[in-house]
Order: C-alpha cells, then sequence, then structure tokens
C-alpha cells in the first residue's frame, strides 16, 4: 500500500516568517545584521500555565538603536496573577489597548522579520512566545536568538560560566543606566544598549562574528 504525506499547510504569517528567515543571507557581515531586543512582560515564570501580558522590542542595526523601529504590544489577560502586578504594572483592567494573544503574536512575528534576536536570558522570553505560537498549531521560532548573559560569559576572563547574572548586574558592569525597569519596551531597550556595550567590548580582541556569541550548548525547555 502506497501513503501519500501531505505537507503541513501553515498560516500565511508563519510561512512568511519561515521563508524569511531561511533565505536570510545578512549573516556574513554583523554591522548589516538587524537585531531585535526583545523583552516580555507575564503572569509568572511557568512555561505551561502563565501567559504574556506585554511584548516589547527594539530594532539594532551597524551599531545603532532604531527607536523609530520599535515595537510594543498589551495582550487581553485571560489568565490573571495580582500577585505580578507588583513588578510589571500591568493591570487586568487597565487603560492600555489590548489584542488577543493570536493577534499580537502575529504581530510581532510580522514585525521580528529575519532578525536575530537579544535578550537577556532569552530562553525564557523566547520560550513564552514559542507556548503562544504553540496555541496557534506553528512555531518554534526560527530565528537565531542571542543571549546577553551568554556574551558577558564569552568576554569575562574570570570563569563565570555557572554565575546567572542579573541583568541589574550586567548594567552595572556595563556601565548601563536603567530607565523603565520592568516595562517590556523600557526592559528591551536598556537590553539594546548593554548588547552594543558588549559587542563594542568583545571586537577589542575579537573579530565581531554572530555565530561566534551564539550559545550552542544551550537548548530551550520542552
Amino acid at each position: 500500500m502506497i501513503r501519500f504525506f501531505k505537507k503541513k499547510r501553515y498560516p500565511e504569517f508563519w510561512s512568511t516568517h519561515i521563508e524569511k528567515v531561511q533565505n536570510s543571507q545578512k549573516y556574513a557581515n554583523f554591522e548589516d545584521i538587524r537585531f531585535v531586543a526583545l523583552d516580555t512582560e507575564t503572569t509568572g515564570f511557568d512555561y505551561e500555565n502563565d501567559r504574556i501580558l506585554c511584548i516589547g522590542a527594539v530594532a539594532i542595526k551597524n551599531n545603532k538603536i532604531l527607536v523609530s523601529d520599535s515595537f510594543e504590544i498589551y495582550i487581553k489577560q485571560a489568565i490573571f496573577n495580582k500577585e505580578t502586578v507588583k513588578i510589571h504594572g500591568i493591570r487586568k483592567d487597565g487603560n492600555e489597548i489590548k489584542l488577543s494573544e493570536e493577534e499580537a503574536i502575529i504581530k510581532f512575528i510580522d514585525y521580528l522579520d529575519d532578525a536575530v534576536i537579544v535578550a537577556h536570558h532569552t530562553a525564557f522570553d523566547v520560550t513564552m512566545i514559542n507556548q503562544a505560537l504553540n496555541r496557534l498549531n506553528v512555531g518554534p521560532l526560527e530565528s537565531k536568538q542571542l543571549d546577553t548573559n551568554y556574551i558577558h560569559k564569552k568576554i569575562a576572563k574570570t570563569d563565570t560560566y555557572k554565575k546567572i547574572f542579573s541583568l541589574e548586574e550586567l548594567c552595572e558592569i556595563y556601565n548601563v543606566k536603567m530607565h523603565d525597569r520592568h516595562t517590556a519596551l523600557g526592559d528591551a531597550l536598556i537590553t539594546a544598549y548593554l548588547f552594543l556595550k558588549q559587542t563594542a567590548k568583545y571586537k577589542k580582541n575579537n573579530a565581531l562574528n554572530l555565530f561566534d556569541l551564539i550559545n550552542t550548548n544551550y537548548h530551550l525547555p520542552k
């Protein structure tokens, strides 16, 4: 008996994402890469049960933060955790314009395009987004990803591979001022400044190469 397997058909937004990332030829020249510094605010830290409240992002290219190329979106709260409001300040009945999770994720994927993601403890933000994509029956993200915590470990002269640095600690080390902490866009901007400080320091002794800065030994939690 001959069986015919049909290739899975994805929604247009996801097919476009895959095609753009796979066809991107921008990784040879570091200055030509569009990076997107990313942060999410969530109801908690449980990948299965918690949800994204807000996604903030800002683009970086040719050693410049492109404030005009930024992204911020709030998501309707199907799940609410009053304890985390103390951290991010996002209330269930707040005045922010909120979209459904599906609408917000599609808009973010369109904004992301073929960019390389930069975040602090990237695994958390990317996994939360991947969980949302999974609920849309697509995913995970195809984008390449950099983590400021790992980049610091590539730069540091001492053996720091067992230490997990907080964003505050790295900002102190690299002399980055912290504004709008614990807002998604605010933390994305802080991460962008930190990334520029790190890459400037790294290239004093090394050629900037995207693949040297990717932690290939780290696997996202399932």
